[in-house]
C-alpha cells in the first residue's frame, strides 16, 4: 500500500466510526436501538447518495478489499457473540412455550416467504430456482437475538416473563435460521465441494463431545480468574477464528464456525467467564461492525428505485411483517399467553436488525441475490427493526411485579390490571 492509500484507509476508518456511532446515539434518541441508526449510515454512505460520489471518493476501489477484511473479522467475532449470548438457561421452564412460540414465529413467514420467492423470481431470474425460493423464506423468518436483547435490556422487560418468553424464543429462532441457512448453502455448493460440506458433521460432533467437555473442566477449575486473563479472551478468540476457518474452508461461510463455538461455551457454573467475554467481544465489535455496515451498504443501491421496485418492496414488507406477526401472535396465544403480552411478543420478534444483514451478505456471495434483491430486502431490515420500539409502546410497558424465576408459563402476565399497562 502507498502512503496515501494507508492515510485514506486510516481516515475511512475514523470516518466510519464517528458516523455509525454519531446515528447509533440519535437512534437511541428517538427510542431506536442503535443498530438502526448504524445501517443507515452504511446506507448513506453508498452509491445511493448523490449518485455515488461520496462513495466513489471515501472508499475508491484499491481501499474495498481492506475494508471488506476488517468487516469478515467483525463480522465473525459478532457470529460468535451471538453463539455466546444464546443463554441456554432461558430455556428452562419455558421450553415449551418457546417450542410453540418459536415454531408459529418460523414456519408461518417462511411459508408465506415461500410464495414471495416464486413472485419474486420473476423479477430475478436465476439458475438455482429451489435454493432461491427458500433463501427468500428464510430470509423473511429471522429475528435479530442481540437486538431483541438489547431493546428488552433498555425497557427494563428482561426479568420479565415477556422478556424470557423473548429472549428463549428468540434463541431457538436463531438456532433454527442458522441451521437452515447453513443447509441451503450446502445445497447450493459445487458437487465437487460435496464432500467437504460433508465435514461437518464430525466437525459439529468434537466441538459438542470433545471441546465443550473441555472448557467446561477448565472453567470450573480453580476460582475463575485464569478464565478472566487476557491470555483466555485471546484463546477463546483465536478458537472463534479457527473455527471460522474450518468451516469456510469446507465449503460453507465462516459465520457458522464462529456461531457454534460461541455455541459450545459453557454456560453453567461459568457466568463470570461468559460475562466477560461477551463484554470485551461487544468492545472489540463495536469498532469493526460499523465497517461492516458501510461495506454492506455499498451495494445498497436505490436510485433505480421506480414502481416495479416499490412493488416488491410492499409485497416483501407485507409478508416479513404479517408473516412474523400472526406466525408469533398465533403460536403464543395458543400457549395460553393473553392477548396484548401476544402482540408485544410479535412485534419484538418482528426485529431483524444485522442478523438479517449477514444473512442478506450469504445470499448475495453465494449469489442467489442480485444487487437490486439485495437492495430491497436491507430496506426491509431497517424498516422492520425501526418498527419494533414504537409497536411495542403502544403495546407493552415494562410490569410492575417481576414474575418468579420458576413460572415457566407466564402467571403473572394473567394480572393485567397489575403487571401490564397498556397505552390509551
Amino acid at each position: 500500500m502507498s502512503s496515501n492509500q494507508v492515510a485514506l484507509l486510516l481516515f475511512d476508518l475514523a470516518f466510519i466510526l464517528v458516523l455509525a456511532h454519531g446515528l447509533g446515539h440519535l437512534a437511541t434518541r428517538i427510542g431506536q436501538p442503535p443498530v438502526v441508526g448504524e445501517i443507515l449510515a452504511g446506507v448513506l454512505l453508498g452509491p445511493t447518495l448523490l449518485n455515488g460520489a461520496v462513495s466513489d471518493t471515501l472508499f475508491p476501489h484499491e481501499i474495498r478489499p481492506l475494508l471488506g477484511a476488517m468487516a469478515d473479522v467483525g463480522v465473525t467475532l459478532f457470529m460468535f457473540g451471538v453463539g455466546l449470548e444464546i443463554e441456554r438457561q432461558a430455556l428452562r421452564g419455558r421450553g415449551r412455550m418457546a417450542a410453540a412460540v418459536s415454531l408459529g414465529s418460523t414456519a408461518v413467514p417462511f411459508v408465506l416467504g415461500i410464495g414471495l420467492g416464486y413472485f419474486l423470481l420473476r423479477g430475478h431470474p436465476t439458475d438455482q430456482k429451489a435454493a432461491f425460493i427458500v433463501f427468500i423464506g428464510l430470509a423473511v423468518s429471522v429475528t435479530a437475538f442481540p437486538v431483541l436483547a438489547r431493546i428488552l435490556s433498555d425497557r427494563g422487560l428482561t426479568g420479565t416473563t415477556l422478556g424470557g418468553i423473548a429472549l428463549a424464543t428468540a434463541a431457538l429462532v436463531d438456532i433454527v435460521a442458522w441451521t437452515a441457512l447453513a443447509g441451503v448453502q450446502a445445497g447450493i455448493g459445487s458437487s465437487g465441494s460435496h464432500w467437504r460440506v460433508a465435514l461437518m458433521i464430525p466437525f459439529v460432533l468434537v466441538l459438542f463431545l470433545v471441546v465443550r467437555p473441555w472448557l467446561r473442566r477448565r472453567t470450573r477449575r480453580g476460582d475463575g480468574r485464569a478464565t478472566t486473563s487476557s491470555w483466555w479472551y485471546a484463546q477463546m478468540l483465536i478458537g472463534a477464528l479457527l473455527c471460522g476457518a474450518a468451516t469456510e474452508a469446507m465449503g460453507m461461510h465462516y459465520i457458522f464456525g464462529a456461531f457454534l463455538f460461541g455455541l459450545i461455551m459453557p454456560s453453567d457454573g461459568a457466568e463470570r467467564l461468559r460475562a466477560d467475554l461477551m463484554q470485551r467481544t461487544r468492545t472489540v465489535t463495536s469498532l469493526l461492525l460499523p465497517v461492516y455496515f458501510v461495506v454492506a451498504g455499498l451495494k445498497v443501491d436505490l436510485r433505480q428505485f421506480g414502481w416495479a421496485e416499490t412493488a416488491e418492496l410492499a409485497a416483501v414488507l407485507l409478508v416479513a411483517v404479517a408473516g412474523k406477526f400472526g406466525g408469533t401472535y398465533l403460536g403464543a396465544r395458543g400457549t395460553g399467553l393473553p392477548g396484548r403480552p401476544a402482540v408485544a411478543l410479535a412485534a419484538l420478534m418482528n426485529t431483524r436488525g444485522l442478523t438479517e444483514l449477514v444473512i442478506l451478505g450469504v445470499g448475495l456471495q453465494a449469489g442467489l441475490l442480485d444487487g437490486s434483491l439485495y437492495s430491497l430486502l436491507v430496506v426491509m431490515a431497517l424498516v422492520t427493526t425501526a418498527m419494533t420500539g414504537p409497536l411495542l409502546t403502544r403495546t407493552y410497558k415494562k410490569p410492575v411485579i417481576v414474575p418468579e424465576p420458576g413460572s415457566p408459563t407466564g402467571e403473572p402476565v394473567r394480572e393485567r390490571d397489575r403487571s401490564t399497562s397498556v397505552t390509551p
